[in-house]
């Protein structure tokens, strides 16, 4: 163990803990601003100086190990002014644009410049002259107020392999913009914001559509209908200050309504729906070999968008059902019109999504206007969306909890975890066992794929068949997965899965790249919890076990995998460039 003092105050800590970490422990605040909980340390900002008071030398202490002896100081004035002139500098180099910022009360280098009383600067200040990149409509990038500490290029390389975005120049002239310097949707960008999820300023951000939806609530033809992810109601609260992963799905159907919604849907009927088909595709090609396994899932568009730039050759392995949301999307002008007796034309869909990728993938094919117009017209954050609450002046706190309008509202427990990794694989092998044995599984807790370890493994044996499964999320973590399959197949030996799931963003939705910032595995263990919580009390726990889903086959769909529901709900995919030219 390594022995130090802090302040004077003795640590000991294990060997290889960094003095900031050290710090911690000795519930020393050391502030930070290029440093976040996923990333290793960079010592990018400068910001977390401290003073060895054995040899006088001055480290950052965000990726300096804490050494035996060492006599640290963090609150001393030489100290406080070395930190303001690094934020003074920081800072002639940030625009002043602080109340029009997407991250106003939300910015860590806003909260540090308050900390410090940072009310002026002799400093003349020089913002460099750089334009925004909005072409992929998901997120935005702002290089103007780039503070350089790397985060977003850490995660996008590192944690999801996409190496979208890179730092171009040196020294002063050094930028953030996509590789090559082209425009972000030319790159191999997939839209899954974890760029933005990490920014700890407003030079990443969501494509703000809230004026757009505000818009069409007023439009006296618009018919506008709303669902939710499962993930956002474990995650919106942390906007108003309830506890991590807190369940607020009745408050968030009643502020829906508040603000003008003829119909508040749940994107989790949209999941049950997808486990009806997935499940029945699985034993199709599990029993009747009608096409290729392993059978990969679909529900995340950050992944299907990586699939199809970096892997073409797992297209014939991916699950052909569309995810969640859009089938919740085509119902709405389809089924849901059709019963209620409204023109398709008025009905304006809107989605709240725990991600950024899905504003990419309501216009990616056709078959996302299999209704015969748009399916889901716009797709919202979570951080949109709690922002529309704030504007409304709803008390979210206060306010009662409603139902959902249950035709596409009505869920179960399999549905709800999908915002968790490894819950749609979880949600589909109760079904699936289902299909396979005509009876529900002794036990429908499949634990072995719960959790944040970046690859869980495992099988189950089902009517005297061994079935193997694997679990990744964290696009970086896809990569091992997927060389096990190829190696098999290529040696034409026994495949390692026969089903696999994946999620872009680590620890699933939960962790989305729209959710409130702040995500740790902390905070998506949490958020998970809130939904398993809910499974657990549900009063139906398996997809097929969804009366509404019953009907909707029974009165529109007709069969399982029929041909309408094939048209409406199943999709196809095609191997994209990397890099558009």
């Amino acid at each position: 163990m390594i022995n130090a003092t802090i302040n004077g105050v003795p640590v000991e800590v294990a060997p290889g803990t960094t003095i900031l970490d050290a710090a911690r422990k000795a519930h020393v605040k050391i502030p930070t601003l290029c440093k976040h909980p996923d990333l290793e340390a960079t010592g990018a900002c400068g910001i977390c100086i401290v003073k060895v008071n054995n040899t006088g030398k001055m480290l950052r202490s965000c990726c300096t190990p804490i050494d035996d002896g060492m006599d640290i100081l963090t609150e001393t004035p030489e100290i406080v002014e070395v930190r303001r002139g690094v934020l003074e500098l920081t800072l002639s180099r940030h625009p002043n644009e602080c109340l029009t910022c997407l991250r106003n009360q939300n910015c860590e280098l806003q909260a540090l410049a308050a900390d410090f009383g940072m009310t002026g600067s002799e400093l003349p200040s020089v913002v460099p002259d750089l334009p925004l990149d909005t072409s992929t409509r998901s997120i935005v990038l702002d290089p103007r107020k780039c503070v350089l500490c790397g985060r977003c290029i850490t995660v996008c390389q590192q944690h999801q392999n996409v190496w979208a975005l890179s730092f171009l120049n040196r020294g002063f002239k050094t930028r953030i913009a996509a590789a090559g310097d082209i425009p972000l949707a030319d790159s191999p960008c997939v839209r899954c914001g974890q760029c933005s999820a990490h920014c700890p300023t407003g030079a990443i951000v969501e494509y703000d559509e809230t004026v757009d939806v505000w818009n069409r609530l007023q439009d006296p033809d618009a018919y506008c209908v709303v669902q939710i992810a499962p993930a956002v109601r474990v995650a919106v609260g942390e906007a108003f200050g309830f506890p991590m992963g807190a369940n607020l799905t009745g408050k968030i159907y009643a502020s829906l309504r508040r603000m003008g919604f003829k119909a508040v849907f749940d994107t989790n009927f949209g999941a049950d729906l997808t486990i009806i088909e997935e499940a029945a595709e699985f034993k199709s090609r599990l029993l009747e070999g009608t096409g290729a396994l392993p059978l990969i899932t679909s529900c995340c568009p950050g992944w299907v968008d990586f699939m199809e730039k970096f892997h073409g050759d797992m297209i014939d392995h991916f699950s052909s059902c569309k995810s969640p949301h859009e089938m919740v999307g085509v119902l709405s002008k389809t089924y849901y019109a059709e019963k209620m007796g409204i023109d398709p034309a008025r009905i304006f869909v809107v989605s709240v999504m725990p991600c950024t990728a899905k504003k990419s993938e309501i216009i990616r094919s056709k078959e996302m206007s299999s209704s015969g117009y748009q399916d889901v017209d716009v797709s919202l954050t979570t951080r949109e969306f709690a922002r529309m609450i704030k504007q409304s002046g709803i008390d979210f706190v206060g306010i009662p909890e409603e139902q959902p309008d249950h035709m596409l509202g009505a869920y179960t427990g399999a549905g709800t975890i999908f915002g968790a990794t490894g819950g749609v694989m979880e949600a589909a092998l109760r079904t699936a066992h289902y299909y396979v044995t005509g009876e529900d599984a002794p036990r429908v807790d499949f634990e072995m794929t719960r959790g944040l370890k970046g690859v869980k493994e495992g099988k189950l044996t089902v009517a005297g068949k061994e079935i193997r499964v694997a679990v990744a999320h964290g696009l970086a973590n896809v990569e091992q997965v997927l060389e096990k399959v190829r190696t098999a197949r290529e040696a034409g030996e026994e495949l390692p899965y026969h089903f696999i799931e994946v999620m872009a963003c680590a620890g699933g939705c939960v962790g989305g790249g729209g959710q409130p910032y702040g995500a740790t595995n902390e905070l998506r263990t949490k958020r998970a919890a809130g939904l398993y919580q809910e499974d657990q009390a549900g009063l139906w726990r398996c997809s097929h076990h969804n009366p509404y889903i019953k009907e909707l086959y029974a009165d529109f769909l007709g069969d399982i995998g029929s041909h309408k529901a094939h048209d409406l709900l199943h999709t196809g995919y095609q191997v994209l460039p990397e890099y558009k030219r």
